[in-house]
């Protein structure tokens, strides 16, 4: 049986990690409700997108633009968003092992699988299973716009210049705080959802665009890829303090119920302590005795 030092020296340990989880858990709850607020903010706009896309895409061909072109090459490139920091449950094991089933599915339908990782934990996940293109660290902690928008566009060129024949992105998307989504979504080339608003499919519907309609298309499908991509890694943010919270939430009670089992240890053991001189007390007064 360790000693009543031990213990209580046990027992504080636990106590001072008690203290950092439920810290934890504060400060990701302050940072969930700004994230999940930029997530409700964001959805509305990159569904709007869609169906804008939806509607100019009914009425033009495949191969009117580039990014709508579906081509018949086999190069992927796979976009995996994680967090850069841990302590968040399975949040970034669970996502790094979809696509790692993802690739080994995969693997023969593809001639080449090229993996780029937003965040430190999906890097160091992979890089012992797979060669990284490239690695984005520290960009998904405080995601914005600006920093989106130029990722999408080195996406784009890389696409244009043939280099990749598909681009998806995996990412967790926010369900609730104790729930996310494992979502694989394809980028490029662009696929609007089908539509189900008989006008669109309506042959006899002609449409005049103003400018052009190549002009049109330039501007709004890298709109699309750019609101796309960073709606993901608004997700993916909300998503990872959701798991951190409640990872930390579970953390913190499994520390206090640790506590009053080393505390109810620790009694038992000074118990036996104190019986144990009592007993030694006494056997040496009835010694003296005799």
């Amino acid at each position: 049986m360790p000693s009543l030092k031990a213990i209580k020296k046990r027992i504080g340990s636990v106590k001072n990690t008690r203290q950092i989880t439920k810290a934890m858990k504060m400060v990701s709850a302050a940072k969930l409700r700004r994230a999940q607020d930029n997530i409700i903010a964001a959805r509305p706009y990159a569904g709007k997108m869609e169906e804008v896309l939806e509607s100019l895409a009914g009425s033009v061909a495949e191969n009117a633009h580039p990014l709508l072109e579906v081509r018949e090459g086999k190069k992927l490139l796979l976009l995996v968003v994680t967090s850069d920091r841990g302590l968040c449950g399975g949040f970034n094991a669970n996502l790094c092992k979809a696509a790692d089933r993802f690739i080994r599915e995969k693997k023969n339908e593809y001639e080449e699988i090229t993996l780029t990782t937003l965040g430190r934990k999906g890097y160091e996940f992979l890089k012992s299973r797979y060669s990284i293109s490239k690695n984005y660290p520290n960009l998904i902690s405080k995601p914005n716009y600006h920093t989106a928008a130029l990722l999408a566009q080195e996406i784009i060129e890389g696409y244009l210049d043939s280099q990749y024949d598909q681009v998806i992105v995996v990412y967790n998307a926010f369900k609730s705080v104790m729930s996310q989504d494992i979502t694989f979504q394809q980028l490029l080339p662009v696929v609007p959802p089908e539509s189900t608003s008989s006008v669109v499919d309506d042959p006899q519907v002609e449409y005049i665009y103003e400018p052009s309609i190549k002009e049109l298309l330039d501007e709004i499908l890298p709109k699309n890829i750019e609101v796309q991509l960073f709606k993901a890694m608004l997700e993916s943010v909300a998503a990872e303090h959701g798991a951190r919270m409640t990872a930390m939430d579970s953390a913190s009670k499994n520390a206090s119920e640790m506590i009053g089992k080393l505390t109810l240890q620790y009694n038992r053991a000074r118990q036996a302590a104190i019986t144990k001189e009592l007993m030694e007390i006494i056997s040496g007064a009835e010694s003296i005795k005799g």
